[in-house]
């Protein structure tokens, strides 16, 4: 007789980790990340349009303005998505603990700071 200790299958590893019950709502969490990815990349050129970049922009500026552009909307477009598929409990959890952890770094900085 033997016993079998066979490793988690990364789905299994996933669902624990993540909290969550089912295969699907793994899939549906998977969407939810892809499509509010795609879609802020597809938003970066209507609003550096609407703030009137183009091709001679400096390139550092459009990184800059990119990255506090894409940081809230992804965000935002996570929990929207999240919603429409259902994982909204799963998506502001993460989004709770990512604020949390933000308020905490901004924190310890201004405690450093006085120091």
């Amino acid at each position: 007789m033997s016993i079998s200790t066979s490793k988690p299958t990364f789905l299994q590893r996933l669902k624990m980790k993540w909290g969550v019950e089912s295969a699907l709502q793994v899939l549906l969490i998977f969407i939810v990340f892809s499509l509010a990815g795609s879609t802020a990349v597809l938003l970066r050129k209507s609003f550096f349009s609407l703030i009137g970049f183009d091709g001679y922009t400096a390139f550092w500026l459009k990184t800059v303005v990119y990255i506090l552009f894409l940081f809230p909307t992804y965000q935002l477009l996570l929990l929207v998505y999240g919603t429409l598929f259902g994982q909204f409990k799963f998506f502001w959890a993460k989004e709770r603990k990512m604020l949390l952890a933000v308020r905490k770094a901004f924190a310890s900085r201004e405690t450093d700071g006085r120091n």
